[in-house]
């Protein structure tokens, strides 16, 4: 009885992986954790008031908007990026873009060609929008 619901839980908390030979166009909305050793161009969200993590791998590459809970950025993004509890920003990290964020790390050697942006409200609401 006790391996079934370790197994739920393990299936419950699913991840996804885009390859790094893979190149999504369009928007991506996920729940849990996604990792990104390939490129999407387009606006990846998940929702508000979950744990769920984006990772840009060093070989991975975003060219839009990011709107995550938890995102580690260790490849390049071009655009804004909300990170409504922790952003992590990886040595190899590049991003081209404004980083809204709660908390921060950043390690010695990431780029931010932007604004780094402190606000404790994202993730309070919704609709929480900054031009």
């Amino acid at each position: 009885m006790r391996k079934n619901k370790q197994k739920k839980s393990s299936a419950e908390k699913g991840v996804t992986l885009i390859a790094g030979n893979t190149e999504v166009s369009g928007d991506v909305h996920f729940v849990n954790q996604l990792y990104i050793n390939g490129h999407v161009k387009g606006n990846i969200t998940a929702d508000a008031g979950t744990d769920a993590t984006v990772i840009v791998s060093e070989e991975g590459s975003v060219s839009g908007e990011i709107r995550v809970p938890n995102v580690v950025v260790n490849g390049r993004v071009v655009g804004n990026v909300y990170a409504t509890s922790r952003m992590e920003l990886a040595r190899n990290a590049e991003v081209k873009g404004n980083v809204y964020y709660r908390l921060i790390e950043m390690q010695l050697g990431a780029m931010v060609d932007g604004q780094l942006l402190h606000d404790e409200t994202l993730g309070n609401d919704q609709q929480n929008v900054h031009p």
